[in-house]
């Protein structure tokens, strides 16, 4: 299968099936989806809806956080993973948030990536999510993913070069919500020690499936 063919059937799939398919953080402003993507890294959205209530009730608008102390924060946090530089970032964001930005979330990648524990895919999910940009984020779920469903090249190296690939081959218009598709994709049917490829309504168009499972299943 061409790889233009493989984009368009399993995009279409997508759409289909999840036309409406969104980030499982939750969140109701762009300050507290901000807050809490910077705590998702390397930790599940799961434990970290689990914790930002009770942060977003301490401190409910950057200016709040910004008075915080770094140990205050800590405690708030303190199940989620590497929380003492999360917190550190955490402070330090809302400061920056509060003296250089108005207290508003920044709608520009050069902007966002100096907020202190934001990077690239950070930054490109506030983009996606909240401005409804045309930003590919790339977490674990996607690199793997796209990688392993034959969207990208299995050589890749670095999330950008994922980033970059993704994005040259979806359609601006899809492309916020292609972020999230490959996301839930990952997390629930193309898992990254045994993806459930008898449940995946894309392994017929998937590389994957087709080199390393398709022929072992009927041998003849």
């Amino acid at each position: 299968m061409k790889q233009e063919e493989r984009y368009q059937k399993i995009l279409e799939y997508f759409q289909r099936t999840q036309p409406d398919a969104q980030t499982e953080l939750q969140y109701e402003n762009p300050y507290q989806l901000l807050v809490a993507v910077i705590l998702s890294a390397q930790c599940t959205d799961e434990r970290v809806n689990k914790v930002t209530p009770a942060l977003f009730e301490h401190y409910p608008t950057p200016q709040d956080l910004a008075q915080a102390k770094v140990e205050e924060v800590y405690e708030l946090i303190k199940s989620i993973s590497y929380p003492n530089n999360k917190a550190k970032h955490l402070v330090s964001m809302a400061k920056m948030l509060v003296e250089q930005y108005n207290g508003q979330v920044p709608n520009d990648m050069k902007e966002l990536i100096k907020l202190p524990g934001v990077g690239r895919k950070t930054a490109n999910v506030i983009l996606s999510v909240i401005y409804d940009q045309p930003a590919m984020a790339v977490d674990t779920h996607v690199f793997r993913v796209s990688k392993r469903i034959g969207l990208v090249n299995e050589n890749a190296k670095t999330p950008l070069e994922v980033e970059q690939e993704l994005v040259k081959h979806i359609p601006q218009s899809l492309i916020a919500r292609a972020h999230h598709w490959l996301i839930l994709h990952g997390r629930y049917v193309c898992l990254a020690r045994k993806p459930k490829c008898n449940e995946c309504g894309i392994r017929a168009y998937c590389l994957h499936y087709e080199k390393r499972v398709a022929p072992f299943e009927n041998p003849e």
